[in-house]
Parts: C-alpha cells; sequence; structure tokens
C-alpha cells in the first residue's frame, strides 16, 4: 500500500510538474505555423462540443426566407468574409496566416450540417485560441441569426444571393 501512494504522490506531482516545465521551457509550439500541442486538437474539440451542446439555442427566432438570407449575407461580407471567405474566391492572406486555419465555409459542406443554434453560438460567443472573435457586442442577435441561416442553407441559398456573394470583395 506504501509504494502505491507513493507513485500516487508521485504521478500527482509528477504529471502537473511535466506539463509546467514544457511550457516554461518553451518547448510547447505558440507560432501559428508551428504544429499543434500534443493532445491540443481533441481537447479544444472536445470541450467545444460539450459547451455547444449545453449552451447552443434549440430555436431559430426568424424565418428562413430571402431577405433574412441577404440580410446574412450583407453582414457575413462585412464581418466573416475575410477569415472565412467567399464562394469562388481564393482564401486571404488574413486567413492563411491564421491558426488554426479558419474553415472556408462555403467550400465543401461548411456549417451546412451544423444546427444553426451551434453557429449563432459560435458568432456570438467565439472560440478561444482559435481567433474566431465573439460578435455578441458588435452584432445585433437579429444580424448574428441572419448569418447563422444564411450559412446553414449556403447549398440551397437563392439565386440573388448567391450572387451578391460571388461578386462581393472582402472589405
Amino acid at each position: 500500500m506504501r509504494r502505491f501512494l507513493l507513485g500516487l504522490l508521485i504521478g500527482i506531482v509528477a504529471v502537473p510538474l511535466a506539463v509546467y516545465t514544457y511550457f516554461a521551457l518553451g518547448l510547447a509550439p505558440v507560432a501559428t505555423a508551428a504544429p499543434d500541442m500534443p493532445f491540443e486538437r481533441m481537447l479544444a474539440k472536445k470541450a467545444l462540443q460539450v459547451r455547444l451542446k449545453k449552451e447552443m439555442p434549440k430555436d431559430v427566432p426568424l424565418p428562413w426566407d430571402e431577405a433574412n438570407f441577404t440580410a446574412g449575407a450583407q453582414t457575413y461580407i462585412q464581418h466573416c468574409a475575410v477569415c472565412h471567405g467567399l464562394p469562388g474566391q481564393a482564401q486571404t492572406a488574413i486567413a492563411r496566416g491564421m491558426y488554426p486555419r479558419p474553415p472556408q465555409l462555403f467550400k465543401g459542406k461548411g456549417v451546412t450540417d451544423d444546427p444553426p443554434g451551434a453557429t449563432y453560438w459560435r458568432v456570438a460567443n467565439g472560440i478561444r485560441l482559435t481567433g474566431m472573435p465573439a460578435f455578441q457586442q458588435a452584432l445585433s442577435q437579429t444580424q448574428m441569426w441572419q448569418v447563422s441561416i444564411l450559412l446553414a442553407n449556403a447549398a440551397s441559398l437563392p439565386q440573388d444571393v448567391k450572387n451578391t456573394l460571388a461578386t462581393a470583395r472582402v472589405p
């Protein structure tokens, strides 16, 4: 029993000490071009998934109509496109220099498979350690919902909204 307690005590002290030493000696990658830290993606993804499940709104308070898609497109162009891109356009230098790289929301499936409440939560609160800012102080709830439903329907937007996005330029 004595050996077990000694091993447990060493483990309780050694693991935090090793983690502290890893950071204190500057071994942790901190540059955006550096590789991931051990377990970084897994832990960050898990924490975000749990928080989203617990806090994201379940109901969308706006109709999914062309007026809201158009308004969402204007907000997206102004505040989101510099990092998350526009349809048919190359990724910006800002996005290429970020770590982790922001998803290009109009390439592939984007966030069309996410519930709009999950996108709303991300827009409102941001995501720590990713460069994704919180917009709850800069945008109204209506604007954040408009962007969220725009992205949830990115694959099936009305042609006028697609044209607005495709011909826009990043501010």
